[in-house]
């Protein structure tokens, strides 16, 4: 089920543009709490909106100038601490880099599949190389329109053409709601009462595709799907955690060897639960087949005593799209949710550190008019280490002595 061979992002770093690309020395970041990340953003862009909820301290700044981009949120205010990992070289350089503009934020709006026959990152007919990769406008320099705002709530929409590998032209409009959720909001998401000694911030992204064509979309023609990328702030005491449904085969749904294998002391598959280093220091990719991938994946940080969560719908018999960058026999069975951990490429250059989550919608054949929904809910919380464990055994069934005994398992 190998779904991407190199994700979008991850290829960007092997190409430099005018100083925003990869650099001998990791990207440290300058701002250093939420506050001042705003700032930056407001800097160098035009577009930037900052949701909150009333008091609450829980904030979220997004921009249309990325494509509707989640860039950062904190539960603390502005002098909080700061989720999302931003490209500052890049988006301070104020230029566009060839292939893709990779300038971070903690979601982003992206459509499948990236290779194979459906591609919507080749021109037709050009070999499945870096030389001829590029990221879609509609989704990497096109700026978002809004048609709606409130204090907490703001919708994007674009529309435009897209052409795939085959050919095959898709007349789209998109439409993207970012929604602050209260408190209410993420006891309901998750299902019961947060511990005591625990803060939170919470987002809602409500994405929808169109076709805006005059006819239905055919399988043999391609199909797109909805792709939602997360990059965040390694720490040497990061793992992410990903749910499966166990089962003999299980392991056979689970891919690990994108970039080579991932090495033992850096990936724990183990029942129905994944443990994957999220250090920044060393580059591994892997994915989970919709047949096993469960709503939930996310990560625990125990140097900074934060956790996230993603919640988003898997359909176990749906049609997710194949993103390897071949001509592939079996175009439509690829991943639901992946993984990545940054790292040092070989010549010693790297664009993070980060590390992503990522889900994806399953793939359908749209009519004329016809909408594709794909909702994704991001929470982060901070609280001491009785209350993170309380948390995490109630998501998960995981003690934090075990993600404390991988990590430190080297």
């Amino acid at each position: 089920m190998k779904s991407i061979l190199l994700s979008g992002c991850i290829a960007a770093a092997l190409f430099s543009c005018n100083g925003a690309g990869p650099t001998k020395a990791p990207n440290h970041m300058k701002p250093v709490n939420f506050g001042e990340d705003v700032s930056f953003l407001q800097q160098h862009l035009k577009n930037v909106v900052v949701l909150k909820n009333g008091s609450d301290s829980g904030r979220l700044v997004v921009t249309g100038d990325y494509q509707a981009r989640v860039m950062t949120s904190t539960t603390g205010g502005d002098k909080g601490k700061s989720f999302g990992w931003i490209n500052y070289n890049l988006v301070s350089s104020q230029q566009y880099a060839p292939h893709i503009n990779a300038f971070g934020g903690e979601e982003r709006f992206w459509l499948g599949p990236e290779g194979g026959q459906y591609a919507l990152f080749f021109p037709p007919g050009k070999p499945f190389d870096f030389a001829n990769w590029q990221t879609p406008g509609l989704i990497d320099t096109a700026h978002y329109t809004v048609t709606a705002q409130s204090e907490n709530s703001i919708t994007y929409q674009q529309e435009g053409t897209i052409q795939n590998y085959k050919g095959s032209t898709f007349q789209l409009q998109i439409n993207r709601t970012i929604r602050l959720l209260n408190n209410a909001d993420i006891v309901s998401s998750i299902g019961f009462a947060l511990p005591a000694g625990i803060s939170s911030v919470a987002y809602e992204t409500d994405n929808t595709i169109t076709n805006k064509g005059d006819s239905s979309w055919q399988e043999e023609n391609g199909l797109l799907s909805i792709w939602l990328l997360g990059m965040f702030k390694p720490s040497d005491q990061t793992a992410i955690v990903a749910p499966f449904r166990p089962g003999r085969d299980a392991r056979q749904h689970i891919t690990d060897d994108y970039f080579g294998k991932i090495p033992p002391q850096n990936l724990q598959v183990k029942d129905s639960l994944l443990l994957f280093r999220a250090d920044g220091k060393s580059r591994g990719k892997l994915g989970l087949s919709p047949l096993v991938a469960k709503r939930g994946a996310g990560s625990i940080d125990l140097e900074n005593n934060t956790l996230t969560v993603l919640l988003y719908d898997v359909v176990p018999q749906g049609r997710y799209v194949n993103s390897k960058w071949e001509l592939q026999k079996e175009p439509f069975k690829g991943d639901a949710v992946n993984c990545y951990n940054d790292g040092p490429l070989a010549d010693g250059t790297q664009m993070g550190p980060f590390y992503e989550v990522e889900s994806s919608s399953d793939a359908r054949a749209l009519k004329a008019g016809e909408s594709l929904r794909y909702r994704q809910t991001t929470l982060h919380f901070e609280g001491d280490r009785k209350a993170l464990q309380a948390l995490a055994m109630q998501l998960w069934q995981l003690p934090l002595e075990d993600v404390q005994h991988f990590l430190t398992n080297k």
